[in-house]
């Protein structure tokens, strides 16, 4: 005997279509949390790495800052006549300043490595920091990102000239190293012992031996970009009146650390 189709149970049309848009509305639901999620994540990881990116070059300029001017008391080998352990350029306006630390050091003379006592070579390094225009280059606008890479450079005091590393056998030397991308801002203040600004630049030895302590700012901008929509925001300069101003999508964070000179005037 045949069954008949209307006493069959199951699920009409209208009932799946009905399942359909609920799961449809659940799933976008879902997606639009997650996508939530990822972009505070996102900007979490992004402001860490402007964070530590600014820490590192921070710790990096204090360590040659506070080693500027040092050399060994039997040290008599020639220096420049210009000898100037922090040499401070400044950029026109505002951008990223130029500094210039020279100190003494010594090695083992590598001709008599095991001798006793051992002999030592005394040499005068300058190290250099300087700005120089990002080369990374915008996906979207096809032009170089507003911003500055900062390069490191060492050279070594031959007795007449400063040596660069092309023209030496020494290991320790190098020029223009990448230390870091994406930089606003690079700016060194120099501080006397009365906390007052020394305005102009110390030029000279003596001058310079009159640094007590040299601010620094290193200001960052993040990698992609970060507020969604894209407005004038001020960003303040270290020692300037007035703010400068960005119009963009990027975050910028600024650090601020006073170095203070160990070994100036002694």
């Amino acid at each position: 005997m045949m069954k008949k189709f209307n006493s069959e149970t199951g699920v009409t049309l209208i009932e799946i279509l009905i399942g359909v848009v609920i799961s449809m509305i659940m799933m976008a639901a879902m997606f639009t949390s997650y996508n939530a999620v990822n972009n505070s994540y996102s900007q979490v990881i992004d402001r860490a790495k402007i964070s530590q990116t600014g820490r590192d070059m921070i710790g990096m300029l204090v360590r040659d800052i506070r080693i500027a001017g040092f050399r060994y008391f039997d040290d008599v080998s020639k220096t420049p006549t210009n000898y100037v352990p922090i040499l401070i350029t400044k950029a026109p306006g505002s951008g990223c300043d130029k500094i210039e630390i020279t100190y003494g050091d010594r090695i083992r003379d590598p001709k008599n490595p095991n001798a006793k006592p051992p002999v030592f070579l005394y040499k005068t390094y300058k190290v250099v920091y300087e700005c120089k225009a990002s080369n990374i280059v915008d996906k979207k606008t096809s032009k170089k990102i507003n911003a500055y890479a900062i390069y490191k450079s060492k050279y070594e005091w031959n007795g007449s000239s400063w040596t660069a590393p092309t023209q030496s056998t020494d290991d320790l030397l190098y020029k223009d190293e990448l230390v870091v991308d994406y930089v606003q801002e690079l700016i060194f203040i120099p501080i006397d012992s009365k906390g007052k600004v020394m305005n102009p630049i110390p030029k000279t030895l003596s001058d310079s031996n009159k640094i007590k302590v040299v601010d620094i700012m290193v200001s960052l901008r993040s990698q992609g970009e970060f507020f969604r929509k894209e407005q004038e925001r001020p960003f303040r300069l270290l020692g300037e009146k007035s703010n400068k101003k960005f119009t963009d999508k990027f975050l910028r964070e600024a650090l601020v650390v006073s170095a203070y000179t160990r070994n100036m005037g002694l």
